[in-house]
């Protein structure tokens, strides 16, 4: 039976993954370059933990200059068959406070200088993102979150905006008209990425403030911020470590594992080999 492997990538405030045993610090090259820092793998209980810091380490990378394919990819080289992705947001709903968590089941992209596939240059590749978190890797995130004692929303829609200002007043309106609930600048990427990759995906968010919508906030102050960040990254620590535990090596079930089933459109004669000998890890049980 494949072991799961549970990836985590950790935004800002989330640079460490605390708790794994038996690391080892693993430099990666892709075909789309570094990624963003030194990927950590351990254990967390029965099941093996890989760990990358988003922005590397001393928040060095803006959100726009993060590469998310060699982050992505990194993990799958790896084996990584459940990945995580921790960010911090800020509430677009009155009901979601600062202080608390949300495990979000959609994404609105707002982002526009991104590369979004690992695919194109001669091979087309068309995934289903209609639902693009993981239900099963979702519910039990929500689980474990609420197991930590966190206060934690299940389901909302994130809103991933280019960064890296934040929004005008009229642009938190607008996206709050469009029933968004939190705003971010990362996790799309990593839904969109984690798919390709044949990954069971979820986001943690931790919400920080209230954006700039909401009549108690003059602006977003990123002072306020990193003070409810930091009170919020230890939820988070102790969210993936029961999720860890509680994954184990539970068999998949869901359709994650499949994602590019059908999906080539490409005639197997027409794409270059070195292409398919680049991207082995993700078509190598399709081409």
């Amino acid at each position: 039976m494949p072991q799961n492997v549970l990836g985590v990538i950790g935004g800002s405030g989330f640079y460490q993954m605390k708790g794994l045993d038996k690391v080892e610090l693993m430099e990666l090259e892709t075909p789309f370059g570094r990624p963003s820092d030194p990927f950590y793998q351990g254990r967390i209980g029965d099941i093996e933990v890989v760990f990358l810091s988003r922005h590397g380490r001393g928040h060095r990378i803006l959100p726009s200059e993060i590469n998310f394919r060699a982050n992505v990819f990194g993990m799958k080289q790896l084996g990584v068959t459940h990945l995580v992705s921790v960010s911090t947001a800020g509430s677009l709903k009155e009901e979601i406070h600062p202080g608390e968590l949300v495990v979000p089941n959609q994404f609105i992209d707002r982002t526009f200088k991104r590369p979004e596939t690992f695919f194109g240059d001669g091979l087309v590749v068309h995934v289903s993102l209609a639902d693009p978190v993981c239900a099963n890797l979702a519910k039990d995130l929500v689980a474990a979150t609420s197991a930590s004692g966190a206060k934690v929303h299940d389901g909302g829609t994130y809103l991933c905006m280019e960064g890296p200002q934040f929004s005008t007043r009229a642009e938190s309106n607008l996206y709050r008209s469009w029933g968004a609930s939190v705003i971010s600048m990362s996790a799309m990427q990593e839904a969109r990425l984690a798919r390709e990759a044949e990954m069971c995906y979820a986001a943690l968010v931790l919400v920080t403030d209230y954006d700039c919508w909401h009549e108690s906030v003059a602006a977003v102050d990123i002072g306020e911020i990193l003070r409810v960040m930091n009170l919020n990254v230890d939820k988070a620590q102790s969210a993936v470590s029961a999720l860890a535990h509680t994954l184990g090596n539970r068999p998949r079930s869901c359709s994650c594992q499949d994602a590019l089933k059908n999906t080539i459109i490409t005639d197997g004669t027409a794409i270059p080999q070195r292409l398919i000998d680049d991207l082995r890890p993700l078509v190598g049980k399709y081409l």
